[in-house]
């Protein structure tokens, strides 16, 4: 089993003397397990995206894992923490004007350019950790002789003399441990099918066939950048789409939301009305640990997602089966990617044998976390 604690976790040696001076990277790490660096001191990095869990917020609070319980231990947001898993593979944020789409970014909105903004935003979120200032959480930092020897030998004696850039450096440390290989270790029994080291079933070797042929489905179209059968595949394009996700409405009738989640246009750089409602395409590293799924956790089951996308091409496919009723609307109709959604019908076995596929995308620690 995985444990961790920023005195268990590391496989990079960490030694905890303050009289020490911590690489980057070390450092980091034990910045992302720290509650100090949260108002009330009960909230990390590690609360909304556990190494235990495959980095998201297992907790079962209020809304059961939709979206994540703040500092103040009353608010949470209306969408759910994504997995910060592989994520220092996403590409900076941009247009990409070959294929006139964003393309890249942290967080479901892409509104963090790079991993560093994503690092540096959750402490001064209000329904995050809710810190007050930058000015706050360096303050925090100076209350550790272990941070300030580290920080001064890595960024010079005055750094802790500016907050911004103070702020700057605890965003580059936490995005430097995030970076390391404690959160993309490839080693999945896909990965080791990659090196002759697993051998497939028939359910995971059909399920592999399918998500990889766009003559099927549209898995690939979205969830391939490598192509199949290629080392260091993420399973995202980093493109971002609208595929009807409906609104989650026990999360709404929660938090009290009664907008629609703009998704991309809600990013500060984003102003074309094409973008409404699209979210970025998430890793499937890790998906089958990782539930509830959909930026907004609407669906509790990875058989469902699949389910959800052959519903487009089925039309017997008419019930969610989690709630047995006919499938909720679109919460935004007007953007849907209809021509990356098109495939063709699936039976039940070929969706069983992609929810088997995707197992195999699960990180070896994690395996025990798997759904027999």
């Amino acid at each position: 089993m995985f444990t961790v604690s920023f005195l268990l976790f590391s496989s990079l040696g960490l030694n905890l003397n303050a009289s020490d001076s911590l690489t980057k990277e070390a450092l980091g790490e034990i910045l992302f397990f720290d509650k100090n660096l949260s108002k009330n001191k009960t909230q990390s990095c590690a609360t909304c995206h556990n190494p235990n869990a495959g980095f998201i917020d297992d907790r079962e609070n209020v809304v059961s894992k939709m979206a994540s319980l703040g500092d103040d231990e009353k608010s949470f947001g209306d969408r759910q923490a994504p997995t910060a898993s592989y994520a220092k593979f996403s590409p900076k944020f941009h247009f990409d004007e070959k294929k006139q789409k964003y393309i890249g970014g942290q967080f479901w909105d892409g509104r963090a350019a790079t991993l560093e903004e994503q690092a540096g935003g959750p402490p001064l979120d209000p329904i995050e950790m809710g810190m007050a200032s930058k000015k706050d959480v360096v303050e925090r930092l100076k209350e550790n002789d272990l941070y300030v020897s580290s920080f001064k030998n890595l960024y010079g004696n005055d750094i802790l003399n500016d907050e911004q850039k103070a702020y700057d450096a605890l965003s580059e440390v936490i995005a430097s441990f995030e970076r390391t290989d404690a959160f993309s270790s490839f080693d999945s029994k896909y990965d080791k099918y990659l090196k002759g080291e697993y051998d497939l079933t028939p359910l995971e070797d059909l399920g592999k066939s399918l998500f990889f042929s766009n003559n099927n489905n549209s898995c690939a179209t979205c969830h391939v950048l490598k192509g199949e059968d290629k080392e260091g595949e993420t399973f995202t394009n980093y493109e971002y789409h609208n595929i009807g996700t409906p609104a989650n409405k026990a999360l709404r009738a929660k938090n009290g939301v009664n907008e629609i989640d703009k998704g991309l246009l809600a990013n500060p750089a984003v102003s074309d009305i094409k973008e409404l409602g699209k979210h970025k395409v998430p890793t499937l590293r890790n998906v089958a640990v990782t539930a509830p799924y959909m930026h907004n956790g609407v669906f509790s089951d990875l058989k469902t997602v699949v389910e959800f996308y052959d519903k487009y091409n089925n039309k017997t496919r008419t019930i969610n089966n989690e709630t047995q009723q006919v499938w909720d609307e679109p919460e935004v109709k007007e953007t849907i990617s209809i021509k990356e959604l098109k495939a063709k019908e699936m039976n039940d076995r070929k969706i069983e044998s992609l929810v088997a596929f995707m197992k195999l995308l699960t990180d070896e620690k994690y395996e025990y976390l798997l759904k027999k």
